[in-house]
């Protein structure tokens, strides 16, 4: 080798050198720009709750503002497009769910983006899928309403929030697990569901509690158990067993929710949200005003974040294959 190809060797591996140095030292210091919170659901929704206490409680601490923007549409998949084709700087971040995440690359043929293009970070907070069913229902629990179910085999209606959603899928796991049959009416959201089952178009939902209490505050609908493994912390479903606890074993379900970022983000990058975000959860005034809206903090490790996201395509894949479910 010559002088010269020696001198350009060595340039070229010093100015590798500066590139790698550069990008760690960005790394290290993340943010260095104003970060992006993308939530796939309307203004006042429960997922925009908890990007608005994040971002209250994580401005200071990374030194930069902290932009919520409400992207809903597509059950989330609109919202989730914009942080899988972001630049892949723990910058823009989503707040995922279930649907564009676990079920949705199972339920369409075409999608907007490719899940792969998406990252885990931490799971931040779950809701529990309720079995509620209308108050002239003569069942005070789920065992009266399976034995009530099977007497009129056929003739029962539920409602959901719409083909391959959470709420449809759970009933289904339900059914199969419980020995009964079932009508299927989606609607375009938990409010319009929720008052068919008040006014008796349907007999029986799962759903989050939220659009529920309303109706069961007026007497039309009657709660009977929650999905989760764990009875939940949510106050006004204290009271409420789980269905492992009333007769009908190995059905759970909970409406999650976590954080995303552009899959290729440095791993230190996703190290540091996750601990942050940790930290803000924990945080007492935090926990209280999430619990206030009905939902349980949780937190956790990307390892824990990682293998709900596993589960939860194994469990609502094999469902979904069974009731033979594709959408456009």
């Amino acid at each position: 080798m010559n002088a010269l190809s020696r001198n350009t060797l060595a340039l070229l591996c010093s100015s590798a050198a500066a590139l790698v140095s550069t990008a760690s030292l960005a790394q290290a210091n993340w943010p260095t720009k104003p970060i992006k919170i993308v939530v796939p659901a309307p203004a006042g929704s429960s997922l925009d709750l908890v990007a608005r206490q994040l971002q209250d409680k994580l401005k200071d601490k990374w030194g930069q503002p902290i932009i919520v923007e409400n992207k809903a549409g597509a059950g989330g998949m609109l919202g989730m497009d914009v942080v899988a084709k972001s630049d892949a700087d723990g910058h823009t971040m989503g707040l995922g769910f279930g649907g564009p995440i676990s079920t949705a690359p199972l339920l369409y043929k075409k999608m907007l983006y490719d899940v792969k293009d998406l990252a885990p970070v931490v799971m931040t907070t779950s809701q529990a899928n309720v079995l509620a069913v209308n108050a002239n229902v003569p069942a005070k629990n789920v065992q009266e309403f399976v034995a009530w179910a099977k007497a009129n085999d056929g003739k029962v209606n539920y409602s959901s929030l719409g083909n391959g959603s959470s709420a449809h899928l759970t009933m289904e796991l339900f059914l199969s697990a419980a020995g009964i049959k079932a009508t299927h009416i989606p609607f375009n959201g938990s409010p319009p569901a929720a008052l068919a089952l008040a006014q008796g178009d349907a007999q029986a939902t799962f759903m989050i509690a939220p659009a529920l209490l309303p109706h069961v505050q007026s007497g039309k609908v009657r709660m009977l158990a929650v999905s989760t493994p764990k009875r939940t912390g949510d106050a006004r479903l204290k009271d409420l067993p789980t269905l492992a606890e009333s007769g009908v074993p190995n059905v759970t379900s909970i409406a999650w929710n976590g954080i995303f970022v552009r899959a290729g983000t440095p791993a230190n990058v996703i190290a540091k949200i996750n601990a942050d975000v940790n930290a803000a959860l924990a945080d007492k005034a935090m926990d209280e005003a999430l619990s206030k809206a009905g939902m349980d903090t949780a937190g956790g490790t990307l390892a824990d974040f990682q293998k709900l996201l596993e589960a939860d395509a194994k469990q609502w894949g094999g469902v979904i294959t069974r009731l033979g479910i594709k959408l456009d």
